[in-house]
């Protein structure tokens, strides 16, 4: 190693050593305290390997969902009705949230509960087609299972910069594909439920995929949980 070379290299180290890294900078700093709690992913991260490699779901899970619990207890001081058993309702009518914190929670509340749904949906075990009553309806709205996946992926692929694909049951009960930009949500439309979702952000897919969100897309179904999407028709439907 050339000796100059081994001085700069050598005097970064001892720099480094010396001053403080700054809370901004450190991957699990202090969260703030308050009502919300990040859920436990409730499978291995290493469980939708090959699909979903290991990395990712560490980071997806811990990093990224982990940031919005902290802005979350932030926000649940100035915002009395942002709780946990509330989410739901918080999103249905985020007008009734402050100006000044608005964005905030449509942006933090959406990633959370966008988060939670995409973690169930992919929980392994499950059945790896729909039920009979969600492929009824599926069949219906689109013609069969094959032309809702084109039109998924489409929705999913087609979504410009970051955001979300979805199968929702709209306002009349009838199945609908829907995409959402950033961390929105079709609650937020006021759909009656989600039946499944995927996260098209590219944190959700680049280490094993890289620009390849067609691919990603594509081979997420081999993770759907087809149990879980039966449920949440069912409960949408009620």
């Amino acid at each position: 190693m050339h000796r100059r070379h081994a001085l700069k290299i050598f005097g970064a180290a001892a720099l480094g050593a010396i001053l403080p890294i700054p809370a901004s900078h450190k991957v699990f700093a202090q969260a703030a305290a308050g009502p919300f709690a990040l859920p436990p992913l409730g499978y291995g991260y290493d469980a939708l390997e090959p699909n979903i490699d290991t990395m990712t779901m560490t980071i997806h899970h811990q990093r990224h969902h982990g940031a919005f619990i902290g802005n979350l207890n932030t926000f649940a001081g100035q915002y009395p009705a942002l709780k946990p058993d509330a989410i739901e309702t918080v999103l249905r009518d985020l007008a009734a949230a402050p100006d000044a914190i608005r964005t905030g929670i449509r942006n933090n509340l959406g990633g959370h509960w966008n988060h939670v749904h995409f973690w169930e949906i992919m929980t392994p075990g499950g059945a790896k087609e729909p039920g009979t009553e969600l492929a009824t309806a599926i069949n219906g709205a689109f013609g069969d299972l094959g032309q809702f996946r084109q039109r998924f992926n489409a929705a999913a692929v087609g979504r410009f910069g970051s955001g979300w694909a979805w199968l929702v049951v709209d306002k009349d009960k009838k199945l609908a594909v829907v995409s959402t930009p950033n961390q929105d949500n079709p609650l937020m439309d006021g759909v009656k439920g989600v039946v499944l979702g995927v996260d098209v952000w590219e944190h959700a897919y680049y280490l094993k995929y890289q620009n390849r969100r067609p691919d990603y897309v594509t081979t997420w179904w081999n993770t759907v949980n087809w149990t879980k999407a039966g449920a949440n028709f069912t409960k949408a439907m009620a």
